[in-house]
């Protein structure tokens, strides 16, 4: 391989999980993790990490937690472009750690500084007795694979209810895309933020 003609792009990530919004809840951490395609292969960073538990401080609503990210991904087409999957958690009344919020976003197609917010949801029960039952044993519904939350399947008979919001920063920086055929646009002007050239096709 070449550096004239790459059979390979690079797509390097790094920014933070900055901040979250539950007005209902304290003392919050946050894990993420990444999924992605098979084409993509991480060659450095972190593919998963766990914050430090945050509290809102005097006067504010905010849980601040400035959560670094750091990754970089090869592969050989956009298909299957990674995804971070966010999962808060905290203390219940009986002091409990259970699951606050899921939440999941693309990573931006274009290079630059990006901030997202992404929505965050939580699996309900089904019933009363369900839900009755769960708060008094302590242990709220919850996905035992977080990254359930970045894929289709299933999620139409999942009963949810949404709960919060987080706030993430990305630097986006992309290698050898161009050399590929591949160009980035605005992310508002193709679903994908991506076009084929006709180079290279």
């Amino acid at each position: 391989m070449t550096s004239n003609n790459p059979a390979v792009f690079l797509l390097m990530v790094n920014g933070q999980i900055e901040a979250a919004d539950f007005p209902e809840y304290d003392d919050l951490y946050c894990k993420y993790c990444f999924v992605y395609g098979h084409d993509w292969a991480p060659t450095s960073g972190l593919e998963e990490g766990i914050s430090q538990i945050t509290s809102k401080g005097r006067g504010s609503q905010s849980l601040v937690w400035n959560f670094p990210l750091d990754i970089t991904f090869k592969s050989t087409n956009p298909f299957g472009w990674p995804q971070i999957v966010v999962s808060v958690y905290g203390p219940d009344t009986f002091g409990n750690d259970v699951v606050r919020g899921y939440g999941a976003i693309h990573i931006p197609f274009t290079p630059g500084k990006h901030t997202k917010t992404i929505p965050m949801f939580v699996p309900e029960s089904t019933s009363r007795l369900q839900k009755f039952t769960s708060w008094l044993m302590g242990r709220c519904p919850e996905f035992t694979d977080p990254k359930v939350v970045a894929q289709g399947e299933g999620r139409e008979v999942t009963r949810v209810r949404s709960q919060g919001f987080v706030t993430l920063q990305f630097n986006i920086v992309t290698k050898d895309m161009k050399k590929l055929g591949y160009e980035t646009t605005s992310e508002h002007s193709a679903a994908t933020g991506l076009t084929r050239t006709s180079q290279n096709m």
